[in-house]
């Protein structure tokens, strides 16, 4: 689904650098059917550079979304920051293939980054996602205490009890 608000109309636009401001939240996300984030917060600033051939675009984005932990399920507030530069050129077709470069047809007046910054905000988001509180130890969860109660309570120490089936083997491998 193509978002309207993330159409760039860069026909009318004098050469030189322009920019852009976007606000983002989940329901940029759940357009895309991704319900990875339960709440996101993202500023995202885009720095056009207009010349007579081509475009640049430079995405920059900063903010948090709002992620459960994969070892507790706790919700928390991952922080995330994102940098994409693309360049548009123009050619007789679409072509997308290439992730930094974008050629659209000559008769194009706008161009829409929504898939970009999306997948650029995903990418953004760390692939192990653990809780801040797990890592300095204040997180408080029944999780948690329920994996403490399992933890074994005592050290198994290595004995030296070998199975005199596997010794025979293991000479095979030492008598060379």
């Amino acid at each position: 689904m193509k978002q309207k608000e993330f159409n760039i109309p860069f026909s009318g636009l004098k050469q030189g650098k322009h920019h852009f401001n976007y606000q983002i939240d989940n329901t940029f996300f759940d357009s895309f059917g991704y319900d990875e984030f339960n709440a996101a917060n993202v500023n995202l600033d885009v720095v056009l550079y207009k010349s007579s051939t081509m475009l640049e675009l430079d995405l920059e984005a900063s903010g948090t979304v709002n992620v459960n932990c994969d070892i507790t399920s706790e919700p928390y507030e991952q922080p995330i920051d994102g940098e994409l530069h693309l360049v548009v050129k123009f050619g007789e077709e679409f072509n997308d293939e290439d992730d930094e470069i974008l050629i659209l047809p000559h008769g194009e007046h706008q161009l829409n980054i929504a898939q970009y910054v999306y997948e650029m905000l995903v990418l953004a988001v760390p692939q192990k996602r653990i809780h801040p509180g797990i890592e300095d130890g204040t997180l408080q969860s029944g999780v948690l205490d329920r994996l403490n109660e399992l933890r074994p309570k005592e050290k198994r120490t290595d004995k030296e009890e070998n199975d005199p089936r596997w010794d025979e083997l293991k000479k095979l491998l030492t008598d060379k």
